[in-house]
C-alpha cells in the first residue's frame, strides 16, 4: 500500500513551468473609485465586459466605474405576499364561503382550542 502514494508537490500546488514562451492575453485596466474615497485599478482580459460596479479591496464598500460605465437597471418585481399567493389560488366569494364554514365549526364547538369549548351547564327546570 505504501508504494501506491501519491509523491510530489505539495497541496495547493506550485508550478514547475516557467513562463517563457507563453504569451498573455491582451489587458486592459479598468479604473474605480469607492464610497469612501478610495481608488483602484483592475487588470482585466480585453474582451471581457467591464462590470459598473466592483467590490473595493480596502474596505470593502460598492465602487463603481470611472470609466462612465453604468450599471444596468433590473426591473424588480414587488413582493409577494401570503396574500397574493392565496389570491392566485382562491376567488374572493370562495374566500368568504370558506370563513363562514370555518366560523360556524368554530361557534359549534367541532374545531378551535378546548378552553373554548367548556361543556355548557344545563338550567335546572324548578
Amino acid at each position: 500500500m505504501a508504494e501506491r502514494t501519491l509523491r510530489g508537490a505539495r497541496l495547493g500546488g506550485q508550478s514547475f513551468e516557467d513562463e517563457r514562451g507563453i504569451e498573455f492575453a491582451a489587458r486592459q485596466q479598468s479604473a474605480y473609485a469607492c464610497t469612501n474615497g478610495h481608488e483602484f485599478e483592475v487588470t482585466m482580459a480585453l474582451e471581457a465586459d467591464v462590470p459598473a460596479i466592483w467590490e473595493c479591496p480596502k474596505c470593502g464598500a460598492e465602487a463603481r466605474s470611472t470609466q462612465g460605465i453604468e450599471p444596468e437597471l433590473k426591473a424588480e418585481k414587488p413582493a409577494r405576499t401570503h396574500w397574493d399567493m392565496l389570491l392566485e389560488r382562491r376567488s374572493i366569494p370562495e374566500l368568504e364561503e370558506i370563513l363562514t364554514e370555518r366560523l360556524e365549526l368554530l361557534r359549534g364547538g367541532e374545531i378551535g382550542p378546548a378552553h373554548l369549548h367548556r361543556p355548557r351547564k344545563k338550567k335546572a327546570n324548578a
